[in-house]
């Protein structure tokens, strides 16, 4: 059981660019499994490769928009604040200075997936204790990494 596993997990890593193969694995009993990868090569070039013209990629448009609104927690005390930011204003949470440099949502839906860029310095240190862009749904995704204090990005200040 574990040998069919390993093949088909094999099967799945194989490049996509890679000659279509078929193995046959016995199991235990007198189980005979045929393992033929299926490759979709439509859209592919003749040499085998795949190109996507930029005309094809759609990205999509954001606004900037006045300011951040974010939220700050204290995991001592358990305190929780909303601090409302314009682009680039700073302002102190605890020992935390918070700047918000710029705040985007997507473009016809400011309801929707708020990102911020952030800078946050640590009282006392040289270099900040974070400084990129933070995104309102994944938090965690690039967070804050503080033992004290924990900020998020909630939205984006529109008019």
């Amino acid at each position: 059981m574990i040998r069919v596993a390993v093949v088909a997990l094999s099967l799945v890593l194989v490049p996509v660019v890679a000659p279509a193969q078929t193995d046959t694995v016995t199991g235990d009993g007198d189980d005979v499994f045929t393992l033929t990868p299926e490759l979709d090569l439509e859209g592919a070039a003749e040499d085998g490769s795949f190109e996507e013209s930029v005309e094809d990629v759609q990205r999509p448009q954001a606004t900037t928009a006045d300011g951040a609104v974010l939220r700050g927690l204290d995991r001592v005390t358990g305190a929780l604040e909303d601090l409302e930011l314009a682009n680039g204003e700073s302002r102190k949470f605890g020992r935390l200075a918070v700047t918000v440099s710029e705040c985007r949502f997507p473009a016809g839906n400011p309801a929707g997936d708020a990102y911020a860029y952030l800078v946050i310095r640590a009282e006392g240190a040289e270099r900040p204790a974070f400084e990129g862009w933070m995104i309102a749904s994944s938090p965690a995704l690039n967070a804050l990494d503080h033992p004290r204090y924990d900020v998020w990005v909630l939205r984006c200040i529109t008019s």
